[in-house]
């Protein structure tokens, strides 16, 4: 996307990937790291005991076997590292010394952890420019630096002051003076970036003052772990049916205990949980299904058939995005589940569910407060904040039409909350781009924009390219559920059997779908990454109309943007002419008489880069009236005087009818001039005039989606402009 940069300047191979290198090292320095095995003898305590200390440039992470972070140290936490013998029962051991309290970790590789960590604090000292004042120094003499203790003094490294003889330069961060500082009153952190506070208020504070706030969030931890969860027991009295009798049961003791329906079961239901469920079959059916569901996916039910995680959570969610009735018996079997489960692996797939629920729809105003205090009682689990925020977010939003996508569930169960998708854009490029459930495809557009640093997302558009079609993504609608729509209508079309595979293959685009206020040179961006490889292919494709003068001035520009200035590829032109000129104009010179006029007027053009040469074409291109034209090759069955193929052109300007050999313009439609529009998969229709008296247009063609997508867009722009000059002149008569 950004390779002009690199292509024509004269930096060498090795020095890109060496930036290409250090950016991924500054972006995930996680994959950066060494990582050793490791289980805790003493210390503050943790979720866990066992874990995997990763240790890099940034710091010393500790992580659980999924890598969920237990603990982060930034090296200005860390004060000291050693390591020792624990004898033939624990064998060698480290001791890691930090502000957040002492660490023991037993670990076979303990002084390779050792060795590392060494070797990090003393090569971020050396490099250092930050250091915490260990006393106060107050001196008359500016020549002196004055500073209070626990004041960050930001180090100036010149000739004027040599540390071996006790005396570095240094800025007061507070008062902004500089002078000469004893190095014997500070402490260089180990730090590359600014401290945060929390690291400053830690190393002011004394170990007594240290050790008892330590004490006291581990008193407070113990206290919430002391809470029981909250359960849905409260809620079951006025909401939940009455428990099913078991007679069997009953007969085999008389002393078998209610079932009890909001804790945790492996047994199938036969009523849904909730009152107001019991009689409607339709929904009852669906909500005992989705139980089942529950149940696979969690891993409490023993299947022959495996399922994937897809189909399962289609068969939990999919009812509840269409009826509104059945979303509260979902979060409630969830959290039925979740309840008094000592099964970690079933109770981390049932937090899974939690969260995938909560950004899909909100519970019932009767069942909200419950699910938050549900929530609030596990703040420890890992997913409880997440889920928490989910669920606060869906209340302001639409919930989403369609069950979850393979991404999100993709996300899920890698323990991911961040969720990241691939965009490709028509030069060939691609980026990743974060997403999330409520995001929806202007969201997305206008986050690409302000990436790309593009001057307006007017125009642009998300489109899904599936193995059979290139579909535009409606504004309005969230992401994932347009995914879902055109992945599921894809399936269908090609018939694929029910616990076949669901991965369905698509690429997700960015491209300008509006030709509309387009100024070559007003936007380079938009320019180079889309203006000109979606017009180009129109160019060579022949579908404007230009002449000879034009073309051989065109196909040196676009030889300019292959080879820059490079001269001595003027050979290749015979052999690549179908990429300079139209292909229905190859014939009309000789492959040498291209190259001859391609090659003089070449010399005629100004030296330029390739981007420039790309700026030269736009400027020719965008001055005929077919520029941004979407065009349609059609059979025509309405008017005997035109060709039976004709070439329908969608622009700003309306619907044109072109013919397809000599390129006359046959007819134009202003947009509004036209009624009515429709489309099948095999046609596209089109009446102009009104209703009654109207002239149709009757097309075949497998592209009627996309002409009536197109022509929707076009005219709802027009509508919209419409509306909003009509709101500025209510407010300016006002």
């Amino acid at each position: 996307m950004y390779q002009g940069p690199y292509i024509n300047s004269r930096q060498k191979a090795a020095g890109v990937k060496a930036e290409v290198v250090d950016y991924a090292r500054q972006k995930w320095p996680m994959f950066f790291s060494r990582f050793f095995e490791a289980a805790k003898l003493s210390g503050p305590a943790l979720p866990k005991n066992k874990f995997i200390v990763a240790i890099n440039w940034t710091g010393i992470t500790f992580l659980d076997e999924k890598e969920r972070r237990l603990l982060q140290l930034s090296y200005p936490e860390v004060t000291g590292v050693n390591t020792m013998r624990e004898g033939k029962t624990f064998g060698q051991s480290v001791s890691l010394l930090t502000l957040k309290g002492d660490f023991s970790l037993n670990a076979v590789m303990a002084g390779n952890i050792a060795e590392l960590v060494h070797m990090f604090l003393g090569g971020l000292r050396e490099r250092s420019q930050y250091a915490v004042a260990l006393q106060e120094v107050n001196q008359d003499d500016p020549t002196f630096l004055s500073f209070k203790k626990g004041e960050l003094i930001v180090l100036i490294k010149d000739d004027e002051l040599t540390v071996g003889r006790g005396w570095i330069k240094g800025k007061n961060e507070r008062t902004g003076k500089t002078g000469a500082v004893p190095t014997d009153a500070i402490l260089v952190l180990p730090t590359l970036t600014k401290p945060t506070n929390e690291v400053m208020s830690l190393l002011n504070l004394s170990p007594d003052q240290r050790k008892s706030i330590m004490a006291a969030n581990q008193k407070e931890t113990g206290t919430v772990e002391r809470v029981a969860p909250v359960t849905l027991k409260e809620f079951s009295y006025e909401y939940f049916r009455q428990p099913i009798k078991d007679v069997n049961r009953q007969v085999i003791s008389k002393n078998v205990a209610p079932e009890r329906l909001w804790v945790n079961s492996r047994e199938p239901i036969k009523q849904p949980l909730l009152k107001k469920l019991a009689g409607n079959f339709e929904l009852s059916h669906r909500a005992c299904l989705a139980f089942t569901a529950i149940l696979k996916y969690m891993g409490d039910y023993p299947t022959k058939q495996i399922q994937s995680p897809v189909e399962l959570t289609d068969q939990i969610f999919g009812p509840a995005t269409k009826d509104e009735a059945l979303r509260d018996e979902i979060y409630c079997q969830i959290m039925k589940q979740m309840t008094s489960n000592n099964n970690r692996f079933s109770l981390e797939q049932g937090w899974q569910l939690l969260w995938l629920c909560c950004g899909l729809f909100p519970p019932s105003q009767s069942l909200l407060k419950h699910t938050q205090r549900f929530l609030e009682s596990r703040r420890r689990e890992p997913l409880a904040p997440d889920c928490l925020q989910r669920l606060q977010g869906s209340l302001r939003i639409e919930p989403r039409k369609l069950p979850p996508h393979q991404v999100e569930i993709d996300a899920i169960q890698q323990n991911s909350t961040q969720i990241f998708h691939k965009v490709h854009f028509p030069n060939d490029m691609e980026e990743i781009f974060e997403v999330n459930t409520s995001t929806r495809i202007r969201d997305l557009c206008q986050t690409i924009s302000t990436k790309l640093q593009l001057v307006s997302s007017d125009g642009f558009s998300i489109f899904v390219k599936t193995p059979d079609k290139v579909l535009s993504l409606n504004d309005s609608d969230y992401f994932f559920d347009s995914l879902r729509q055109i992945t599921d209508w894809s399936k269908k079309a090609k018939s694929v059997k029910e616990g076949g595979p669901m991965n369905m293959s698509y690429q997700v685009f960015f491209m300008r779908k509006l030709w509309f206020n387009i100024n070559p040179g007003r936007d380079l961006e938009a320019d180079l990454i889309f203006h000109y490889p979606q017009e180009l292919p129109k160019y060579l494709r022949g579908y404007h109309r230009c002449t000879k003068e034009d073309m051989v001035n065109i196909g040196a520009l676009l030889f300019r943007v292959k080879f820059n200035n490079d001269k001595s590829q003027f050979v290749m032109i015979p052999k690549m002419l179908k990429d300079l000129v139209p292909n229905d104009m190859l014939k009309a010179m000789s492959a040498t008489d291209w190259q001859k006029n391609i090659v003089a007027a070449y010399n005629k053009q100004a030296s330029m880069t390739s981007e420039e040469a790309i700026l030269a074409f736009l400027k020719v291109v965008c001055r005929w009236p077919t520029f941004g034209c979407a065009f349609f090759e059609v059979k025509q069955t309405s008017d005997p005087n035109f060709p039976d193929i004709v070439r329908i052109a969608i622009s700003k300007q309306g619907v044109s009818i072109i013919h397809p050999k000599t390129k006359d313009v046959l007819a134009t439609h202003p947009f509004n001039r036209i009624a009515n529009w429709c489309s099948g998969s095999t046609y596209f229709h089109i009446t102009v005039g009104n209703l009654v008296k109207g002239n149709k247009i009757l097309c075949e063609t497998s592209l009627g989606y996309k002409m009536d997508d197109l022509l929707t867009s076009y005219v709802n722009m027009y509508l919209n402009e419409r509306k909003a000059v009509r709101t500025r002149n209510q407010r300016y008569n006002e």
